[in-house]
């Protein structure tokens, strides 16, 4: 796909901006050649989603300003109504600022590293520079990674030791309520060999938006590790976002992903999971609300490389207004993945006859000796639920929702701070109303 690109970012300014956080030599000139292939790569090539239209590289401003904080209480009442008082570990950033951090003395003592992440590359920069977009995702894939490595404005560094088991999830906020802000996020998450650790993230916009969100997100799971990954995405309509989140996982690692995307703004999002060593297992959970006219194309991929690896995927969405959403399940198993697993599951629900929702069910295999199953829907709200609910005194407005939430329960119910799934559950039925 041949797409024009207007950047209004030179070398220049990638050098000022990486020369003003202080970074190492070697990101400063990974930026600089990023920016240069930018203009020579192809474009992302979402299935049956056209984004030629889409605004990928225009934006205000490269760094909007937030505040610094010092207690929970100076931060906007819909950040605080997401963080819990007995939250122990937690990474707040406004805007493209580092607005605050906690990290508990046990885990410190412990060696376990969270920071913003040009602390990170300033304090730990080798560590992060073997993980840094060279495992999970690489700089060159097309147009839209080689311009987040450029533009990189914020994001946060975790890295747990060998058979350090976090016990409290490691919380992370991300909040707007500048309408220039656009987030050129990078999360990175390392797990040593036979290390634990869950992780669960908040994008939440507050007011009007115009900014783009380019986000990339590596987990890396080494031997033996375990990760839980949690996230709920709420940016504003105005965000066109391209959010990418992958994993790798080593020998008898572990990887489950629970995910409540609910943008309200066009949205590409892919979302893969590498099995690489043998034994390995990735559990990838999420939902979807559709509503207005917003545009968003969906992949899941669990690819399995290693022998015994179990890969599995459920979606559940819902769709109403004039909404459309392509939602691509992908399970491969590659050759040499002997005994491996690969399961899929995708069901939509369809609230309104102008929405559009397809699932695609996608397996491709490349062994004998496997499993390997898939299953999809879609359709309206089941009736005979409703005539069981309303035929004990609720009503059909009430029955609906009751079985709307149940529907996408698989999920919301795995997210681990209680706060986030009051918080998802909000959402939800904001969005579905």
């Amino acid at each position: 796909m041949t797409v024009e690109t207007k950047l209004a970012i030179s070398a220049q300014d990638v050098r000022s901006f990486s020369k003003a956080h202080n970074e190492p030599q070697w990101l400063t000139e990974l930026r600089e050649r990023a920016l240069a292939n930018v203009e020579t790569l192809d474009m992302i090539k979402p299935d049956k989603t056209n984004v030629r239209s889409w605004n990928f590289f225009d934006f205000p401003q490269l760094n909007v300003e937030g505040k610094v904080v010092t207690s929970l209480t100076e931060l906007p009442a819909e950040v605080q109504a997401i963080v819990e008082e007995t939250q122990q570990t937690l990474y707040i950033q406004h805007n493209n600022t580092a607005a605050y951090l906690k990290v508990s003395d046990e885990l410190k003592a412990q060696g376990v590293i969270v920071t913003d992440l040009f602390t990170a590359v300033q304090e730990h920069s080798d560590l992060v520079q073997k993980y840094f977009m060279t495992e999970a995702v690489e700089v060159d894939e097309h147009k839209l990674t080689a311009l987040h490595t450029a533009l990189v404005n914020g994001g946060l560094f975790v890295y747990v030791p060998k058979e350090v088991k976090v016990v409290e999830p490691i919380q992370a906020v991300f909040f707007t309520d500048h309408e220039d802000t656009s987030l050129f996020n990078h999360v990175l998450i390392v797990a040593d060999n036979f290390s634990e650790v869950t992780y669960v993230e908040n994008y939440l916009s507050i007011g009007a938006a115009k900014g783009l969100a380019n986000i990339v997100e590596e987990v890396i799971v080494n031997d033996g590790a375990k990760v839980t990954f949690g996230a709920v995405d709420t940016l504003a309509e105005g965000f066109t976002t391209y959010v990418n989140r992958r994993g790798e996982t080593k020998r008898d690692a572990s990887l489950d992903w629970a995910l409540g995307l609910m943008n309200d703004g066009d949205t590409i999002s892919e979302h893969i999971t590498h099995l690489r060593g043998d034994g390995s297992s990735a559990d990838a959970k999420s939902v979807v609300v559709g509503r207005g006219k917003q545009s968003q194309n969906f992949t899941t991929e669990v690819r399995n490389w290693g022998k015994s690896s179990d890969g599995q995927i459920l979606t559940h969405a819902v769709m109403k207004d004039s909404s459309r959403a392509i939602f691509n399940g992908i399970g491969k198993i590659e050759h040499g993945a002997t005994k491996a697993n690969a399961e899929q599951e995708s069901r939509i629900l369809m609230l309104s006859e102008t929405a559009r929702g397809d699932a695609n069910p996608i397996l491709l295999i490349e062994e004998d000796d496997v499993t390997a199953g898939h299953a999809a829907s879609v359709g309206r709200v089941d009736q005979l639920q409703l005539y069981y609910l309303m035929s004990r005194g609720i009503s059909r407005e009430n029955a609906e929702r009751l079985v709307i939430h149940g529907f996408l329960e698989p999920v919301v119910s795995k997210l681990p701070i209680a706060s986030v799934r009051k918080q998802l559950v909000e959402v939800i039925e904001r969005k579905v109303k």
